[in-house]
Parts: C-alpha cells; sequence; structure tokens
C-alpha cells in the first residue's frame, strides 16, 4: 500500500496516512497469523486422533498387519503381530519384514514387493510366519501404499491365519456329511412309516397266496399217498382186475388231472409271494439306486396299489390318461412320491359323501405330468405356501410326520421335475417329470407288480 514518505532527505516524520496504513498491515498479518496457527492447531488435533485410530485398529485386529517401507523395512506392527513372535511392537520397528519369515517365505515376499513397485495394485499368496511355536501358515495380502505424488513409498500388509479357515472349512464340510446324512435318515424314517402303514394290506396279501401254496401241497400230499398205495400193490404182483378196482377206489384218474392243475396252483402263489416281496424290498430301499428309463404309468399303478392294499376305507383309484410313458431316474424313489400323494388323496377322500381318487398321466411337450385328484374339501390357500414345509400337517397328532410332501419334493427337484399344487376342486398335485429321449428310451419297467395290479 502506497504511503506518504517525507519529502525532505534525513527526515523522519510520517503523515498520519502512513501510519494508519501500517498498523492496518500490521494488524491484518497478526489476524492471518492467528488463524494459520488454529488451523495447524486443528490439523493437529485431527493428525493426532489419526494416530490414535490406526493404533487403535493395530492393537484390536485379530489379523497380523504391518505397514513397511519402499525397501522392506517395518514402520509400524498390529500388537497381533508383535504377539505372535514375543517381541514388543517398538523393537520390530526399523527391520526388515522379511526377517519374520522362513527363507522360503521371504522370497515369496521379495518377489511380491518387487512386483507391486511395477504394477502398484496388490498381491496376495500363502506364506509361514516364524514364531517362537514354529511357523504359522498365513494368507497375506499385500496392498501398495502411494505418495500425494503417485510414488511407491511402501506396502500394507494383512496376513489371515490359515489354521482357522481351513477349520473352518473343515467344520462346514462335516456339516454337510451330517446335513446330507439327516436328510437320508428323514427319506429312510418316511419309507417305514409308510411301510407301517401298509403292513395290514401286505399281511393280507401275503396271506393269501401262501394259504394257495398251503392248501395245493397238502392236496399234493393227499395224492402222493394214493399213488404211493396203487404201485405198492402193483410191486406185489396184483392182477388186473384187482389194480382196475384199486385204481377206482383210488380215484386215480381224477388224482392225475387235479395233480397237474395243484401244481400250477402252488406256483402260481409262489410267484406272487416273489413279487409281493419284490415290491417290499424296492420300498424299504436305502435312497440310493442308478438313474435308468421306466415306465411312469406303470410304477404309479404299482403305487396306487400298495396304497390300496394297506387303506381301511376300500377305495380304489382311478386311472386316466396315458397308458404307458417313459421317463428316467430312479423308479423306487418316484414310486414314493405316488405313495406319498396317493395316501394323502384318500385320507382327505374318506370326509366326503362320494369319495375318489383320480389319478392321470399325461404328456406336455417334452415333460411328463402326473396328476393326483381327490374330491376332498382341497387345501387352504392361506396353507398353500406351508405344505411342503418339513413336519408341517395338517392331519391329527400321530397320523402324520408332515414329511411326506417335503421329501417328495425334494427327490422331484433331484430328477430335475418339480412338484406343485394345482387348482380345484378338491385336493390336486401335480408331479413333473422329464421324459427320456428316444434315443435313450427302453421302456421295460425296472419291477415287474404283483399279477393283480396288470
Amino acid at each position: 500500500m502506497p504511503m506518504d514518505l517525507p519529502t525532505s532527505p534525513g527526515s523522519t516524520d510520517f503523515t498520519d496516512d502512513a501510519w494508519a496504513s501500517v498498523l492496518s498491515a500490521v494488524d491484518r498479518t497478526y489476524a492471518d497469523l492467528v488463524a494459520h496457527q488454529e488451523q495447524l492447531e486443528r490439523q493437529g488435533e485431527e493428525l493426532q486422533e489419526l494416530r490414535r485410530f490406526v493404533a487403535s485398529v493395530l492393537g484390536s485386529v485379530t489379523e497380523i498387519m504391518a505397514v513397511i517401507d519402499r525397501d522392506g523395512g517395518i514402520e509400524t506392527v498390529s500388537a497381533s503381530l508383535a504377539r505372535l513372535v514375543h517381541r514388543p511392537a517398538e523393537a520390530l520397528q526399523g527391520s526388515a519384514i522379511a526377517d519374520l519369515f522362513p527363507p522360503a517365505s521371504a522370497d515369496a515376499l521379495a518377489r511380491a514387493l518387487r512386483d507391486l513397485r511395477l504394477s502398484r495394485g496388490a498381491a496376495q499368496f500363502e506364506a509361514d510366519l516364524t514364531t517362537p511355536d514354529g511357523p504359522l501358515p498365513f494368507e497375506i495380502a499385500l496392498s501398495t501404499r502411494l505418495s500425494q505424488r503417485g510414488r511407491v513409498i511402501g506396502a500394507v500388509l494383512v496376513g489371515r491365519p490359515l489354521g482357522e479357515l481351513r477349520q473352518a472349512y473343515s467344520e462346514l464340510e462335516r456339516s454337510h456329511r451330517q446335513l446330507k446324512e439327516a436328510q437320508t435318515q428323514l427319506v429312510r424314517n418316511e419309507k417305514l412309516a409308510s411301510l407301517g402303514r401298509l403292513l395290514a394290506g401286505v399281511a393280507h396279501e401275503l396271506n393269501n397266496p401262501i394259504s394257495f401254496v398251503y392248501a395245493n401241497a397238502h392236496a399234493l400230499e393227499k395224492y402222493l399217498a394214493r399213488f404211493e398205495s396203487y404201485f405198492e400193490q402193483v410191486e406185489a404182483g396184483a392182477t388186473r382186475d384187482e389194480l382196475v378196482a384199486l385204481r377206482d377206489t383210488l380215484k386215480i384218474d381224477r388224482s392225475l388231472k387235479n395233480l397237474r392243475e395243484a401244481v400250477h396252483g402252488a406256483r402260481d402263489g409262489a410267484e406272487r409271494v416273489r413279487d409281493i416281496v419284490a415290491d417290499l424290498r424296492r420300498l424299504s430301499a436305502d435312497g440310493t439306486g442308478t438313474r435308468a428309463p421306466f415306465d411312469l404309468a406303470e410304477t404309479a399303478r404299482v403305487a396306487a396299489h400298495w396304497v390300496e392294499r394297506g387303506t381301511k376305507s376300500g377305495l380304489t383309484v382311478t386311472f386316466t390318461g396315458l397308458d404307458a410313458l417313459t421317463v428316467t431316474g430312479v423308479a423306487g424313489h418316484v414310486q414314493q412320491i405316488i405313495m406319498n400323494l396317493v395316501q394323502n388323496a384318500m385320507d382327505a377322500a374318506e370326509a366326503s359323501e362320494t369319495p375318489q381318487v383320480t389319478l392321470d398321466i399325461a404328456q406336455q411337450g417334452d415333460t411328463a405330468v402326473l396328476s393326483v385328484h381327490d374330491s376332498g374339501t382341497g387345501v387352504d390357500p392361506a396353507l398353500g405356501a406351508a405344505i411342503f414345509d418339513p413336519f408341517f400337517t395338517t392331519k391329527p397328532v400321530g397320523q402324520g410326520t408332515g414329511l411326506g410332501l417335503a421329501i417328495s419334493l425334494k427327490i422331484a427337484e433331484e430328477h430335475g421335475g418339480s412338484l406343485a399344487l394345482g387348482p380345484g376342486p378338491g385336493g390336486h398335485f401335480r408331479l413333473s417329470l422329464p421324459l427320456t429321449p428316444p434315443a435313450s428310451s427302453h421302456p421295460a419297467p425296472p419291477h415287474s407288480a404283483p399279477e393283480e395290479t396288470r
């Protein structure tokens, strides 16, 4: 600012305006200095707060952490790293980070630091940290530190213990195995529950052919006694007239005719027992099996007939739609789904005035659709989203486990299909399964049904 100076040489007098200008400049300079000092104090407080924050982070993190310079020297470390190497954090400052690792891990760290100076990115590798208790494996992550001008001034090292990660992974694998075992056990329990409901019908079905075999065996024993008596007389040298009379008395001709019928009847009864036992073995399978093409319609008929055997209502399933349709999967598993659906349908239809259960098989594009309808009241829309939940059941206590639909849905999804609640009236469930491609279709059912179901 211009000031009025003395006009004569050697004069020391200022004008009033000059003094006012000097004082004003001094005031402004002082105010600027005070403001600058306040700003420096605030920045100093922020810096101290940042240092305290960094110190608290370094003291509380469970992973190891170190801030290193461009040459690999330690600037600061976390308390967790200092505890592991049994050295104070202050004593580690200025030492080389590579000294904390065995030679192989130190070489990997040196290579990563060299790559960071070129790429200015991040690196990740596994390394062992040297501790008094022996080397500990860590997953090391390095990130570059840059100056305000963008120059590499060092790196930040963070390490996570691999032992904890491996233990957590091991625990996860063990939990997964336990879950699979529990699911398998649930499937077995549900099959056993279904088998228990069918025991009465199974006993009846076995009793009929076994009684048939027993009756024919008794007849064979009677015929054998007659033949033995006749041949004893032949060997004793009886005359022709005596043999003719004995043949008529023992009814040998009639016994010969009935003998063949008794043999055929016994064989027929034995075959029925064989078929029933084969179905029981499939029903009680442990959940494993090889996928193969099978006839969905035939499997549905066998499953429905098994449920009919065990029910006391006298209901029979009405079949509509296709007589044969080939899909690929585990026939015993799909049979379990159908048995669950038919059993639920029969339970629901019993209370209606005209009980009826209908099973329809249709083809929609490349999908086989099996629909089970009943004449019951249907499913409450409010429960539609919960009926497939495990242990959810609308049946009284002791009459349902609540696992049938949940397991059926799981099996359907494992076969690449679906199980859904269809529209009414009454109960309606739709099982959808992919059709077997024509090139690999071999419509030979993997199991035979009892003769009365054919």
